[in-house]
């Protein structure tokens, strides 16, 4: 090569050296000057982490004062996801060390939560809260191959009382994307831990308080090096339940004795449930839900054997393995059986159609109407106060023929059955009053769809024939016959659908004694009760007695709520209230439960066994224990209902509760000092063994 050409070659790329050289320097002072701010705020805010500090929810406390739900200060785990090298292998050591201690944390388990979290990646991601301090120290140990990995302080739920009023509290838990997506923005993040049912739901708002924050300086692979600014969280507000501690231990304690102790004769008996009211205020003093729910299941990650203890897996409802995620006293339905022949009794009194006392229907055994429903017993001459006393079946089926199932079913409206009674915690089912719009409805729907497949059935029937018809004379003979098949269809189709849309006396008769289709909820029962032992005022029942703040301050007081002035004349409710009277003396089907109660202390009752209506239950040997009860009869004070499933008498498994719970609440014997004798007495026995 020439040294000209070489020479110019060199020049080229010189200039074309100093070309990029004098672009490079515009861009770094472009930079320098005019961008500085800009990169040195991203620098800044690279190195920099805005980190939540939860706030402790508020307390919750019983009508004394007593600790229902307060905040512990625990151990949880999190990852910081973002900035992390070789993340994929920092999981997997950490599943090594945590599945030891948690074996249902999954790789997957983990994803999903980052998944979730996808657009806040600087912030932790909460795995595992209240871990234990022996893998806190483990985790501590290895914490060189576990960078993101930290050991986060912050307050968490905890119910001191363990399954204490546990439906009634309800729990917390994870916050799910669709809470999250309908929150305010900035008022929740995916680790949050939110109410889902009971108190802790209902009065999120009030309980959850404000979350705070602090200003981390964090190295490159995300690790906080030092705090720089904190605004410290509020916690929430408390509130104050109308649950009275002592009877609630009662409820729940003499509930459990009382399933355990039925077993032995009737297995099924696992559920049970009970309302306790305050009959002038509507306040709840008790209410239980047997299996108990015991909150502190849930503010973790609940272990597949507690999960089958709440969510049995089977696939239909079993008696057996009654799962216990339900509150069965305000969510389940169930038959009233006996317990709702006052409503009947009330009918016929306010229609003026009987005399409470002169009036006398004749008990042979069965009642003489079809479908001649049988009495469980023959009661001879019985009036409104003998019936209800002994639970005359006949006598109430022909006081439901003679007041008609229109007033019934005004007198039940009256009382709030199948509606919702509007109690401060959610997901209360409504029931079911039957009427005859209602049943219309039902029947046309139930006759329709039957008949409808009966139809299809013969349409495919025949149409197999007709391709199967060798000549034309045989398939003009099928084409007749089909249409002869139709008519007939046809013709008992208007016969049953009229049968089925129409109420029929029987459903009248079956009504009156609180069998058929009457389905309410336990405390629906328990306040029809108390509106009659008040004398026809329909409260609605509350939980929450007040709300205040952490000084101490008072932020709203809640009074009692009439919902129903009862439209039944006042002497009905006298003369029905006398008549609950005569069920707890002499010869009463409640005697036996209060015959050593003070005469001070009259109880007023009636027990109910119920048919349960569930598919293959035996309707001759298979019944709920239902019983409800107010005392004391000349200025009452509490109105008790409940129900045992499966339990076959009310006076010998619901009724046990309600005089364990009265007993304990007129002071006549101590139930929790009994109990601790008897458990004392138990274990000293068991020692000299």
């Amino acid at each position: 090569m020439k040294a000209d050409e070489l020479n110019k070659k060199l020049k080229v790329y010189a200039y074309i050296v100093i070309l990029l050289l004098t672009l490079l320097s515009v861009r770094l002072a472009v930079v320098q000057l005019f961008n500085n701010e800009t990169y040195q705020t991203q620098a800044k805010e690279n190195r920099i982490r805005l980190l939540p500090i939860k706030a402790p929810r508020g307390e919750i406390y019983a009508n004394g004062g007593e600790v229902l739900a307060t905040n512990e200060i625990v151990y949880s785990l999190s990852l910081t996801y973002l900035g992390v090298n070789n993340q994929e292998t920092v999981i997997d050591n950490l599943l090594i060390i945590i599945n030891e201690y948690y074996p249902e944390i999954t790789r997957e388990f983990i994803e999903e939560k980052v998944e979730l979290q996808q657009y806040r990646l600087y912030e932790p991601i909460t795995l595992i809260h209240d871990i234990s301090w022996e893998l806190v120290v483990k985790l501590e140990e290895n914490r060189q191959m576990l960078p993101g990995v930290s050991i986060v302080v912050e307050p968490l739920r905890s119910y001191p009382q363990g399954a204490l009023a546990g439906h009634t509290l309800g729990y917390i838990h994870s916050i799910d994307e669709n809470e999250l997506q309908s929150s305010e923005d900035g008022e929740y993040s995916i680790n949050s831990l939110i109410g889902k049912s009971g108190i802790e739901k209902q009065y999120e708002n009030f309980l959850k308080g404000s979350d705070g924050a602090r200003s981390v300086e964090v190295d490159a692979q995300g690790r906080p090096i030092r705090d720089l600014v904190t605004l410290e969280p509020t916690q929430g507000n408390n509130l104050y339940l109308t649950l009275d501690m002592e009877l609630q231990q009662v409820l729940q304690k003499s509930m459990e004795n009382t399933l355990n102790q039925l077993q032995k004769t009737y297995p099924k008996a696992k559920v049970g449930s009970a309302v306790v009211l305050n009959v002038k205020t509507g306040e709840i003093l008790a209410i239980c839900s047997s299996p108990f729910m015991y909150p502190d299941d849930w503010k973790g990650n609940i272990s597949s054997k507690r999960a089958e203890y709440y969510f049995p897996q089977t696939e239909a409802y079993d008696p057996m393995q009654p799962g216990a995620i339900t509150n069965r006293s305000l969510q389940a339905t169930y038959p009233p059986g006996s317990t709702f022949k006052m409503i009947t009794g009330m009918a016929a009194l306010d229609k003026e159609v009987v005399n409470p006392v002169k009036d006398y229907v004749n008990c042979t055994g069965n009642y003489w109407l079809a479908p001649f429903i049988r009495c469980w017993s023959v009661h001879g001459n019985v009036n409104y106060y003998s019936a209800l006393a002994g639970s005359c079946n006949v006598y109430f089926q022909e006081m439901g023929r003679r007041a008609g199932q229109d007033e019934i079913i005004r007198v039940a409206s009256e009382f709030g059955l199948g509606s919702k009674t509007g109690i401060d915690i959610p997901y209360e089912s409504k029931g079911l009053l039957p009427t005859p719009d209602w049943k219309n409805e039902l029947g046309a729907s139930l006759t329709d769809s039957r008949y409808d497949r009966l139809r299809q059935e013969l349409e495919d029937k025949y149409d197999d024939l007709l391709k199967k018809a060798v000549d034309d004379e045989e398939i003009n003979r099928l084409k007749k016959k089909k249409e002869n098949e139709k008519n007939k269809l046809e013709a008992q189709y208007q016969i049953d659908y009229n049968f089925n849309t129409n109420w029929q006396a029987y459903d009248t008769f079956n009504m009156a004694i609180g069998q058929g289709y009457n389905d309410y909820t336990v405390l629906q029962i328990a306040n029809y009760v108390a509106a009659i032992a008040n004398g026809g005022y329909l409260m609605q029942p509350y939980l929450l007695s007040k709300i205040a703040s952490q000084n101490g301050k008072t932020i709203e007081q809640f009074k009692p709520k009439i919902i129903n002035e009862v439209n039944v004349k006042p002497e009905t409710i006298s003369e029905t209230k006398r008549a609950m009277l005569a069920v707890t003396q002499p010869g009463g089907t409640a005697h036996f439960l209060f015959y050593d109660f003070p005469e001070e202390i009259k109880v007023c009752a009636k027990t109910g066994t119920a048919q349960t209506g569930r598919a293959g239950d035996n309707s001759l040997k298979e019944f709920h224990g239902v019983f409800v009860a107010f005392a004391p009869f000349d200025d009452p004070e509490i109105a008790f209902a409940g129900v045992v499933e499966y339990g076959y008498s009310g006076g010998e498994s619901a009724g046990l509760v309600a005089r364990d719970v009265f007993k304990h609440y007129f002071g006549i014997t101590n139930y929790l000092e009994a109990e601790e004798s008897k458990n004392n007495e138990m274990e000293s026995n068991n020692a000299g063994e």
